[in-house]
């Protein structure tokens, strides 16, 4: 891969070895959505995994939104990090 660009490589790079935030699976209904916790039972929505298409269109879970997660009806759980091997078997 070439990348070209006026700025110094090491603010390109910056970064670029550190370990991504802790992200939270949640789901309601039939929405299941990344999040990137902000506060206790708030985080910030990251993509969305699964969702009917009409939500796509929503602002409430287009990314950057903040949704409250700790609401009764809204089921939470951790996605395992990148360096965790997987139980695939």
């Amino acid at each position: 891969m070439t990348l070209y660009t006026s700025m110094p490589l090491e603010l390109v790079l910056d970064g670029i070895g550190n370990e991504p935030a802790p992200m939270v699976e949640v789901s309601r209904g039939g929405l299941t959505m990344l999040l990137a916790p902000v506060a206790p039972g708030v985080g910030r929505v990251v993509r969305l995994v699964s969702a009917p298409l009409d939500f796509y269109l929503l602002p409430e879970y287009s990314p950057g939104s903040l949704v409250y997660y700790g609401t009764p009806g809204l089921e939470e759980k951790p996605v395992p990090s990148v360096n965790q091997p997987s139980s695939i078997m």
